[in-house]
This record gives structure tokens, C-alpha cells and sequence, in this order.
């Protein structure tokens, strides 16, 4: 059990550093480049540049090192430690892979914007997959979702729609409409593409649970999920045996998350998971697919 622990954990690690210098590659290769800004700091980061030149790299480097502090005092510390590798390593992997995209730029020069918007939302896309399916965060953004979550009482996705929706707005006002609706596009698209290679179509997946630890699972998915379930009472078909099933659904984003740590409570635990194509009511945070 030990070997297959680590070899899970190395696995993840690689999935998560190969995510971030993809994520990296692209901002330098195709976002800033471009002026394509639609995400959180690094879309902060690319306007503040053309309004008051700061590098936009070092701005990243600024305001992760303070979303970590502020996480730190407000968030905690059991929240804070899951994005202290990414907030640290994204910048770095900026830094790493800037020389690279300056080797590569010339040869992903087209004429035809549509060309690079595609290649741009692919990677962006795969890289926030597999950021996402290694279980941790590139802080930055991700501390900001926690922050409006929990002190103003903005859902999550709905919290990130507001950020980089004034990023959009911000990209259409310093630089071009054109540029602004352009960002978008890569928003939207490189989501279409971690749904479509990850989870499918459908935007949530609905979990049917019969383990022999409820209370631990119930706590998890309070605590770390923030969201609700249902209580099903069960009887078994041949042993008879009465009993009861948790039925939660969560976005795509925590899908895997999710499965997880069931499983690391309980490596016996009997799961069903469905596709949800449309999740209302319940304390459940209503999302799009391209707000997640």
C-alpha cells in the first residue's frame, strides 16, 4: 500500500509540475505576446504593464508571495499549505520558460489570429487540467475565490466570474475590444477542452457513497467541499443489512479531488459516479462550465 501511496504521489507531481510549465509556456508564448489577459493576477499583470510598465513577472511574484500571507492570516494554515508549491512554483516556471517562448516565438507567429487563439486555449486548457487532476493550486487566484467565498459569501465560480470579467474589461479598455473578446474566446474554449479531454460534457458529477466511515466523509465534504448532500437509507439486496448512502454532486473541477480522498479514507468504499448535466437547488454553488 506504502509503494502505491508514492507512486500516486509522484505521479501527481509530475502531472502538476508539467501542468504549471505548460501554464507558464503559453503566458509567455501566447498571452503576453498577444495582450491576451482574461485570468486573474496574470491578466492584472499584463495590463499593469502596458499602464505603468511593471514587469508583469515580477508583479506575479509580488502579489503570490502577498495572497500567500493573506491566506496564511485569514485562510489558515490547513487551506494555505495546498497552494504554497504552486504560488511559489508559477512564477518561477515564468521565469524558467521565458527564454524558451523566445526561442519558439518565431515560429508560432501566424497571420491567422483564429490559429493562435486555438493553440493558446488548447494549452491553457490542458495545462489547468492537469494542474487540477494533481490535487493543488497555483495560488494567486484560486486564494482570492477562498477569500470572497468566505467573507463576502460569493460562490466560488461566481466570485471568479466578477475577477475576470473586470480583467476582460480591463483588456478591452487599455488595449482593444478586439483584444478583450479575443481573451474571452480562450477562456471559454480552453474550458470546452479540460471538459471535453478530462470529464466529457456534462459540468458536475454526481457521487452515490456507501462507506463504513460516514462521518469522516460527511466532514470532507463540508469542510473541504463546501457544499451539501443527501442521506439515502439503503438496505442490502443479500445480506440485508440496512444501512445508508451519501449522495453529493460537485463540479468537474472537484471530481477528482473528490474520489480521492474517499478513497484515502476509505480504500473499501463502494462509489458510483454519474454525470450531471444540470445541478439546481440544494446548497450546491450554481456554476457555468467556464466559470469553474
Amino acid at each position: 500500500m506504502e509503494d502505491i501511496s508514492n507512486k500516486k504521489i509522484i505521479i501527481q507531481g509530475i502531472m502538476f509540475v508539467l501542468g504549471v510549465f505548460l501554464l507558464a509556456l503559453n503566458y509567455n508564448l501566447f498571452l503576453v505576446p498577444n495582450n491576451f489577459a482574461f485570468a486573474g493576477m496574470s491578466g492584472f499583470a499584463i495590463i499593469l504593464h502596458k499602464i505603468v510598465g511593471i514587469n508583469p513577472t515580477l508583479f506575479i511574484y509580488i502579489m503570490n508571495l502577498l495572497l500567500l500571507i493573506v491566506s496564511l492570516i485569514f485562510l489558515g494554515w490547513e487551506i494555505t499549505k495546498k497552494t504554497i508549491v504552486g504560488t511559489i512554483l508559477y512564477p518561477v516556471m515564468i521565469t524558467f520558460t521565458a527564454p524558451i517562448a523566445n526561442v519558439l516565438l518565431k515560429y508560432f507567429q501566424f497571420q491567422e489570429i483564429l490559429i493562435t487563439i486555438i493553440i493558446a486555449a488548447l494549452m491553457y486548457g490542458i495545462s489547468n487540467g492537469l494542474i487540477y487532476k494533481s490535487g493543488y493550486t497555483t495560488g494567486g487566484n484560486d486564494v482570492l475565490m477562498q477569500l470572497l467565498n468566505k467573507y463576502l459569501k460569493i460562490p466560488e465560480s461566481k466570485a471568479l466570474l466578477i475577477v475576470n470579467a473586470i480583467v476582460i474589461i480591463g483588456c478591452s479598455l487599455v488595449f482593444s475590444i478586439e483584444n478583450g473578446i479575443y481573451s474571452l474566446c480562450i477562456m471559454i474554449i480552453s474550458t470546452v477542452f479540460v471538459d471535453k479531454i478530462l470529464y466529457g460534457i456534462s459540468d458536475s458529477k454526481l457521487f452515490y457513497i456507501f462507506t463504513r466511515k460516514p462521518k469522516m466523509i460527511k466532514k470532507i465534504i463540508f469542510d473541504e467541499f463546501s457544499t451539501g448532500f443527501t442521506l439515502l437509507p439503503t438496505k442490502g439486496g443479500y445480506s440485508h443489512i440496512k444501512s445508508t448512502l451519501i449522495m453529493v454532486a460537485v463540479s468537474n473541477r472537484d471530481y477528482y479531488k473528490l474520489k480521492s480522498r474517499i478513497l484515502e479514507i476509505d480504500p473499501d468504499a463502494f462509489i458510483v459516479i454519474d454525470s450531471c448535466y444540470e445541478v439546481n437547488g440544494g446548497v450546491r454553488r450554481s456554476n457555468l462550465p467556464f466559470m469553474e
